[in-house]
């Protein structure tokens, strides 16, 4: 017999829950075919059987939360017939035991008094951090013992109130600046408190109601903590796409012969905006309450829209890839995520986003900045318009970038000059990419 168990998904995860089961009990499985889907608070993904053979009990069941490395089903081997006869064994030998057990603790029943002690030491535990009611991860008591949190004074955003890693880390920065101490936006009711409470809504004829799924309560909650935590302003530049529109007419066919893809307008950009990023490394920072974080490295989240939401897989080291590597990068990672197939740590360590909103036939709009970095462009659809040159109309493929910034460390003129910067390469491009 095998035991299933919930796996950890990365250094920080420490709990996950259990969505959907792929497989019923008493169905055959094969080792590495998915057997089960979960969702963390970093990404959903389809989780593979440990082993091949028949699908015993189900130990947890869907919508479960539950630690990581807890079991929760059992695979037998065969038809399971050997399992089921042994497991009545296993009871038949503890019934035999009390009887032998029974005078000891009768002999030992003078001990008891003499650990008074472990009160004493529980004490200094509850006085170092109150804790509010309801469930708290390790990874949530950690980090309040780090930074010295009181959690009563934390406000929760997940399912129930439960506080989670970034409310305390919103509440930590906001602890850290002073402009963000104001009751109002430390206060503000978040996803955890409906203009209709929880359970009393009625559906009615000319309505239905549906649960959030998992991914998009987490949705909800990063987008509400990220406008929380920031100072949002978008700066908008219009971009002559002509040269990069020619060079892609130019290979897409031998680009697509040769590599089996297709040869699209987003890792033009994301080549330009990361050789912004080395002109102007503090747009590739984090702040951590009130010092700055240089990120030696430009990991660059690649926004990938899903059926049920949106996920940012990361590129690391985009810098040291040119275009043909782009693609490859984005194709891959925007494949498997609708496939359910990343690791969660194809989804950490971004130091700055770019978000394609184009492809739905957007001109431009204004992106929320992904936590914690302080900007994100946005691309706009590539589409050819009339415009004046040297006061003669002209046809020109044209876009616009929408670049959201955190003003609390990137000023106006700077987010500008950044934007400018991306304008630049787009419009002088020569770089070949075969």
């Amino acid at each position: 017999m095998t035991d299933v168990v919930m796996p950890q998904m990365g250094e920080s995860i420490v709990e996950g829950t259990l969505t959907k089961w792929l497989k019923k009990p008493g169905d055959k499985v094969e080792r590495d075919e998915p057997l089960f889907e979960i969702s963390t608070d970093k990404v959903d993904t389809e989780i593979p059987s440990p082993a091949a053979g028949t699908l015993g009990e189900l130990l947890v069941q869907e919508g479960q939360t539950v630690q990581v490395n807890a079991i929760v089903a059992r695979i037998t081997e065969g038809n399971g017939a050997a399992s089921a006869t042994s497991a009545p064994a296993a009871p038949a030998a503890p019934t035999q035991a009390p009887p032998k057990e029974q005078p000891k603790p009768a002999a030992a029943a003078p001990p008891p008094p003499a650990p008074a002690a472990p009160p004493v030491v529980a004490a200094p535990v509850v006085a170092e951090v109150k804790e509010p009611t309801g469930p708290l991860s390790p990874l949530v008591r950690r980090i309040a013992r780090e930074k010295n949190i009181d959690l009563s004074k934390v406000n929760g955003t997940g399912a129930g109130g439960r506080i989670t890693k970034e409310d305390l880390e919103a509440y930590a920065n906001q602890s850290a600046a002073p402009v963000y101490t104001p009751p109002v936006p430390v206060q503000a009711p978040a996803p955890q408190a409906p203009a209709v409470p929880v359970g009393q809504a009625q559906p009615t004829a000319k309505s239905r109601i549906k649960p959030m799924s998992n991914m998009r309560i987490k949705i909800a909650e990063h987008m509400v903590m990220s406008k929380r935590v920031s100072a949002h302003v978008t700066t908008v530049h219009r971009v002559d796409m002509t040269r990069v529109a020619r060079m892609r007419a130019k290979h897409k066919e031998d680009f697509a012969a040769r590599y089996g893809m297709s040869l699209t307008f987003l890792p033009f950009v994301a080549r330009a905006a990361v050789e912004a990023l080395r002109a102007f490394p503090i747009v590739n920072a984090s702040i951590d309450g009130t010092n700055i974080i240089y990120h030696n490295e430009i990991n660059l989240g690649i926004a990938v829209a899903l059926e049920n939401g949106l996920i940012v897989p990361v590129i690391r080291n985009a810098d040291e890839k040119n275009v043909l590597g782009l693609q490859r990068a984005i194709v891959d990672l925007a494949s498997r995520a609708r496939a359910r197939q990343l690791k969660p740590d194809e989804i950490q360590g971004g130091t700055f986003s770019i978000t394609n909103f184009g492809s739905f036939g957007s001109v431009f709009a204004t992106p929320i900045i992904n936590q914690p970095q302080v900007a994100i462009l946005g691309v706009g659809s590539v589409e050819k318009v009339p415009v004046v040159i040297d006061d003669a109309i002209a046809i020109r493929s044209q876009c616009y970038l929408a670049l959201t910034f955190d003003h609390r460390l990137i000023d106006g003129a700077l987010g500008d000059q950044y934007t400018a910067k991306v304008k630049s390469v787009l419009e002088s491009w020569s770089e070949e990419i075969l």
